[in-house]
């Protein structure tokens, strides 16, 4: 398990404290239909860490061709219909740039300032010239707001139980999933990013905000700067 990192729960655990099994119950959500409104139908995305393809499969039925990459194989072998790729996001080099490549998971908020520099220049070196970037990044509140629960449609609570400073502007979020049969745990670090510092860290890897495609600035359309 990585520093800082720690899940428990049924089955297989990532090195990130992610539960494979877990991830194959949450539901979809709406990042489906943010992604499709904002890039062109039928376009070739890369998607860093995919998991076990929650959000891959919906689009691969929208008829968008995509490129997952997850550095779990555990969390790959779930995923279908796809071009899989296992490794560290952040020291990827395909050779190669496709038409949408998207960073969702809150991944830009890795506790590691050169991890996320990591990520960003992936992000970066595999962006098409006239092509886009697809960020998903924290809520404003979401390491203030806790705790926290919400009660998924699907029947299950999500729970931040705690977000504690452990130095270097970096917090340890502590977060349950509570189904009937069974419970995981997550613990891993996250690092807050204001609007002016995830814009500097985006300018730091050549990128630049095009648009914020959410009210909450949480889903984000960068380009090449």
């Amino acid at each position: 398990m990585r520093e800082g990192y720690e899940g428990t729960g049924p089955g297989a655990i990532t090195p990130d404290g992610c539960a494979v099994e877990l991830y194959t119950r949450l539901s979809v959500g709406e990042e489906p239909d943010i992604i499709s409104a904002a890039v062109p139908a039928g376009v070739h995305i890369l998607e860093l860490g995919s998991g076990v393809g929650r959000v891959t499969h919906p689009l691969l039925e929208r008829g968008f061709t995509v490129t997952a990459v997850d550095e779990s194989a555990e969390m790959l072998e779930r995923v279908k219909g796809a071009r899989t790729i296992c490794g560290p996001i952040e020291d990827l080099d395909l050779g190669e740039t496709f038409d949408v490549v998207m960073l969702a998971s809150f991944l830009v908020h890795a506790g590691d300032v050169e991890v996320r520099r990591g990520l960003l220049k992936t992000c970066a070196r595999h962006v098409a010239e006239d092509g886009c970037v697809l960020i998903q990044r924290e809520g404003p509140d979401y390491h203030t707001n806790v705790p926290r629960e919400r009660l998924d449609p699907t029947g299950f609570t999500i729970r931040i139980v705690s977000a504690e400073p452990v130095g270097d502007g970096v917090d340890s979020i502590h977060a349950e999933y509570v189904f009937p049969d069974a419970t995981w745990t997550q613990t891993f670090l996250a690092r807050p990013l204001t609007k002016e510092q995830f814009e500097e860290a985006l300018g730091e890897a050549g990128l630049r905000v095009d648009r914020y495609l959410t009210e909450d600035g949480v889903w984000v359309r960068a380009v090449r700067a």
